[in-house]
């Protein structure tokens, strides 16, 4: 059999590796420029061109961007170490690439300037300033040691204008790669800000979870001793002018507390209490309602089950068990002669719905309700606010959702989407 999961928040992927595959994709761009620039220069300009080194060129970037592109989908980390590397080896690439092409006097040679504003951006200082040493030591070799770009053959006109025209073209996709990058690697910081919240968010509510079991263990504990003393005087009362039916009433009520507490003291801190029963969901959730009739028989309740006869068996989650109960609870508060619950299952998910007339839902309710401990919209001493919320929790720790809807006609629905999964018993064989 299984056990049910606690989900826990996927481990965020770090910076480095995204800007890793940032570099790909922008690597993947310039490798294209580049290939059409040579096409270009060759076979419209006419310029006589080494040809094979520079195809040589590309085609090692090309096949480093194919295995760096293959080492992301591996379980290694990435390292600030091995992204500067990898923009190590897009200089050298651009170093010989301008070797062949002119060195310093090619247009494209400002292009120097990407991977140093990438080290910049995405590295500390330490490497952003290695990087500029390398790019003005690179740079400044190609003054003095190249190739000299041949003149083009099939173009006549300025040589000068051609150069400005290219500067120009170097320019444009310099500011456009760096600006997308820059955007790129912005959106990423505020992607993570947000996770970050959101992740110390459900820290937080699980540290308040924590505390209320802890609250509950210790109202198990001195809530036994005053129920006590109430049966022993119940016994008492027994001798009196007490109607029956209300003495049956009582005795029945306290049992229950009794229970309650047995069960807190139990299974607090627990997932699932020890030596769960197996029991088709359908024939689970008709405990859970008989259950809750003992505690609310006054109550006009309607039920309405679709799936399976039986339905998949699922070891019983005490926790899962007393949320619903806390969701039918809210319904009969709000429209004690009105309550509705449907249930519909597959293989996969339970989705069940508790419905009232009561007075629906307020913008304050919808945003509040079962998001925040003691949120409540009943007057003092009816409530405390906290049956929604624990109830929240405990459907998201089991992988679920809970959602708060207008009832057509008036009222509210709660509606509770459960994967059964975590609660599936295999097969036994």
């Amino acid at each position: 059999m299984t056990s049910p999961s606690t989900t826990s928040p996927a481990p965020l992927p770090s910076t480095t590796a995204i800007n890793l595959r940032r570099l790909i994709v922008l690597r993947n761009i310039v490798l294209a420029g580049q290939a059409l620039a040579v096409w270009v220069a060759v076979f419209h300009l006419g310029m006589d061109l080494p040809r094979r080194p520079l195809v040589a060129v590309i085609a090692a970037m090309t096949l480093l961007n194919l295995v760096t592109w293959a080492r992301m989908r591996l379980a290694w980390p990435v390292r600030e170490a091995e992204l500067f590397a990898q923009l190590l080896l897009d200089v050298a690439a651009l170093t010989a690439l301008l070797y062949f092409t002119g060195g310093s006097t090619n247009p494209f040679a400002p292009i120097y300037l990407l991977p140093l504003t990438l080290t910049a951006a995405a590295l500390p200082g330490a490497y952003a300033w290695a990087m500029a040493v390398v790019t003005v030591t690179c740079y400044s070799l190609l003054l003095f040691v190249y190739a000299p770009l041949p003149p083009a053959a099939s173009v006549h006109g300025d040589d000068f204008s051609r150069h400005v025209l290219g500067m120009w073209v170097g320019f444009v996709l310099s500011a456009g790669l760096i600006a997308y990058f820059a955007m790129k690697m912005a959106n990423t910081l505020r992607e993570r800000d947000q996770l970050l919240a959101q992740q110390r968010e459900q820290e937080l509510r699980h540290e308040r979870i924590l505390a209320l079991g802890t609250l509950a263990a210790g109202a198990a504990h001195e809530l036994g001793t005053p129920l006590s003393t109430m049966a022993v005087l119940i016994k008492d009362l027994g001798q009196e002018a007490v109607p029956r039916e209300k003495l049956g009433i009582l005795r029945a009520q306290i049992k229950r507390c009794k229970e309650i507490l047995s069960t807190l003291s139990a299974a607090a801190g627990q997932a699932r209490a020890e030596g769960g029963r197996r029991l088709p969901v359908d024939e689970y959730l008709d405990e859970i309602m008989e259950s809750w009739r003992v505690v609310r028989p006054s109550v006009n309740c309607r039920c309405r089950y679709e799936g399976t006869r039986p339905g998949p068996e699922i070891l019983t989650e005490q926790t899962l068990g007393q949320a619903i109960m806390n969701i039918l609870n809210n319904a009969a508060d709000a429209s004690p002669n009105d309550v509705e619950v449907n249930a519909r299952w597959d293989g996969r998910e339970l989705l069940l719905e508790v419905c009232d007339r009561g007075a629906g839902l307020t913008p304050a309710v919808a945003a509040n309700a079962g998001r925040e401990p003691f949120f409540t919209t009943k007057g003092p001493g009816e409530g405390l606010g906290l049956g929604l919320y624990l109830s929240r929790a405990t459907v998201q720790r089991l992988g679920g959702t809970v959602q708060l809807l207008d009832r057509a006609g008036g009222g509210a629905c709660c509606r509770l989407i459960l994967p059964l999964a975590p609660l599936l018993v295999a097969p036994v064989t």
